[in-house]
């Protein structure tokens, strides 16, 4: 077990105020063993709340250790905040900082002063949708539930994942970033608006796609790995980095780099990344496909509804996976929109992805841009881009983890209002 700590802040600048108050914490003696990304969530408000508390909170959660007493933490958090500029003031008004200790290694304990766990973990987004980001299989104490079981019953906040194509070949977005500036003032600015994944691919699976060598996929991903690298170095609050590959040498090579999360494209069939992924215990998204590149001759049987036949590939697979020493709350599962699924086959999988949460693992969807969109959107990336976020704020009603888009920035600012009105 370890100690899980919630931090907030919806007042001045709050990834700074975030910042300052890790900082201070592992200079109090807080030793620090992961931070989750950031979620953006509305101010909870009393009735007789003042117009001008309505300020979205950033979010985040810490896990670590520490010597003290439960106790001695508490006094210690408020002194934090007092320093990082907290004043008295009524319940749930702004504030430049809020920690709160959520769970303290197995104790389960309710005092005038503090109760473990936090009395509001179970029924906070903002709070469960960070904490299943670095530990969705942690059984919450006093509950026997998981983190994961518990963000089933509220209405789970999205991580967006920026798409970054290092192909010249990709169907939407190919050769855009070659320039290293053009790629730093993109990743600037997905830092600065909180996107919390930046996925890397080098090798295209658009339809007819050309295989390419792991040496050439490494020569297209280490300038920029090594960019992103520099644009993070000092930063405590900073977005998990994701590889988009299928060669476990790439992938053995980018977990060096910093990265956080395989995406495998290959669905979690090599015995080499399985090895790879059971070793390292780094993160994984296992993707559905019938085919790697995508083959519009090759798709699943219409005989059958698609959501049935995912589901019966994710059943075959899941004991396998186990059986291999992969452990559930590792993997990340991608019904593969795109790949081997006719339009009509898309819709119906997307209209019910939500019931793909109950085998257990968080979700992903990557419908960004894709071809069977031509129906009501043109080829423009602009209507693309439109069209895609029409469906991502579907796919935020229905509880999906993991939002992949090619342009995050949009999708998180329009977030932002519909997670307003969206309760």
């Amino acid at each position: 077990m370890a100690i899980y700590l919630g931090l907030g802040s919806n007042e001045g600048s709050r990834k700074a105020n975030l910042e300052k108050a890790i900082v201070s914490l592992k200079a109090a003696g807080f030793e620090i063993h992961e931070i989750s990304p950031v979620v953006e969530s509305p101010a909870m408000l009393p009735d007789d709340a003042e117009s001008c508390w309505n300020k979205p909170y950033l979010n985040c959660v810490i896990k670590g250790q520490v010597d003290w007493q439960p106790m001695q933490a508490l006094s210690i958090l408020k002194t934090i905040e007092k320093e990082l500029g907290r004043q008295p003031s009524r319940r749930w008004a702004p504030r430049p900082i809020d920690i709160d200790i959520l769970i303290w290694n197995e104790l389960c304990q309710r005092t005038d002063q503090l109760t473990i766990p936090h009395p509001g973990l179970a029924s906070r987004a903002f709070v469960l949708s960070p904490l299943c980001a670095i530990s969705p299989g942690l059984v919450i104490p006093g509950t026997n539930k998981t983190v994961f079981e518990l963000s089933q019953n509220v209405s789970v906040i999205p991580l967006w994942m920026g798409i970054l194509n290092l192909t010249p070949d990709s169907f939407s977005d190919g050769n855009t970033w070659g320039d290293s500036r053009v790629l730093a003032e993109y990743l600037d600015e997905m830092i600065s608006n909180h996107v919390q994944i930046i996925d890397l691919g080098a090798e295209s699976t658009r339809p007819g796609a050309e295989t390419i060598s792991p040496k050439l996929e490494w020569q297209r991903l280490q300038p920029a790995l090594e960019l992103i690298q520099e644009r993070l170095a000092g930063m405590q609050i900073r977005p998990l980095i994701s590889l988009d590959s299928r060669n476990h040498e790439t992938m053995q090579r980018a977990l060096g780099y910093g990265v956080n999360i395989i995406n495998d494209v290959s669905g979690l069939s090599s015995p080499a990344v399985i090895d790879l992924v059971k070793n390292s215990g780094c993160q994984v998204i296992s993707m559905h496909s019938t085919v790697v590149p995508a083959d519009p001759s090759k798709l699943l049987p219409t005989d059958q509804p698609a959501i049935t036949q995912v589901k019966d590939w994710l059943n075959r697979n899941l004991e396998w996976w186990i059986g291999q020493g992969i452990k559930p709350d590792q993997v990340i599962f991608d019904p593969g929109v795109g790949f081997g699924k006719n339009v009509l086959q898309t819709l119906d999988l997307l209209g019910n992805v939500k019931t793909l949460r109950e085998f257990g693992f968080r979700l992903l969807i990557g419908h960004s841009r894709k071809s069977f969109m031509r129906g009501f959107a043109d080829n423009s990336p602009e209507d693309g881009d439109l069209g895609t976020l029409g469906m991502s704020l579907s796919l935020c009603h229905q509880g999906v983890d993991i939002i992949r888009v090619h342009n995050p920035v949009m999708h998180a600012k329009t977030y932002r209002a519909w997670s307003h009105i969206s309760n």
